[in-house]
């Protein structure tokens, strides 16, 4: 479904202003920040409008929301100029629309797909009733929220997904090629995430895990042009 060449890389769950600048350094094409204060990863929307200060232009700051009221997001979206928004809850196609609106912004939905088997969420449909979202955001399915760092079975999906996917949860240097070979045909576009496993600790990045993810995927991409 897709001539895509180049695989865009999400980081997320920055804290630090030094792994801000790794991320940036390394090539990611987007730096999220988590306002959802139940994740050891959680900032202040005043705080993640300071570390996105330090991106250069064409590298996006995405805010990761769970079940946020309207009037939560857009207050934190103006804190963040330029800012993504990504729902990663369990708030409605309409809502997330209608909210994005009101902010202007352009927004990731979150799709939780069942670890086993992941054949029993319908991701086409899901497709068709959030065609608002800029991309649909692929993370595993588990107790609680804001990121899982599980994987969950990638060739169980639909061969053919009329929507922009970013792959998630649970993605590393040893295994983001392989989602890559497996899903980049089956939509318009496929772009990663990734946050544990670029990680010393929950919060606390690793440059040289997210210069080896990097490396991984251009390496996925050279290989697959």
């Amino acid at each position: 479904m897709t001539a895509q060449t180049r695989t865009r890389i999400k980081m997320c769950g920055f804290t630090r202003e030094a792994d801000v600048d790794a991320a940036v350094h390394a090539g990611a094409d987007a730096v999220g920040f988590v306002l959802y204060d139940k994740s050891p990863r959680y900032v202040s929307a005043e705080r993640a409008g300071q570390l996105a200060a330090r991106l250069p232009a064409f590298v996006t700051p995405v805010l990761l929301f769970v079940n946020a009221s309207s009037d939560e997001v857009v207050a934190a979206s103006s804190q963040v100029p330029g800012a993504t928004l990504q729902f990663h809850g369990d708030e409605h196609a309409e809502f997330c629309a209608e909210v994005a609106q009101r902010c202007q912004r352009p927004f990731l939905r979150v799709a939780r797909i069942p670890q086993n088997p992941a054949s029993s969420f319908d991701l086409v449909k899901f497709a068709q009733d959030n065609p608002h979202a800029q991309a649909l955001l692929l993370d595993t399915l588990v107790d609680g929220y804001g990121g899982s760092g599980q994987s969950f079975n990638w060739s169980l999906l639909p061969p053919n997904v009329n929507a922009h996917l970013v792959l998630s949860g649970g993605l590393t240097p040893a295994n983001v090629a392989d989602g890559i070979r497996l899903l980049r045909s089956r939509a318009r576009s496929l772009a990663v995430d990734v946050s544990s496993g670029i990680e010393a600790g929950k919060g606390l990045k690793d440059a040289a895990k997210i210069q080896q993810f990097v490396a991984a995927v251009r390496a996925a991409d050279n290989m697959l042009s």
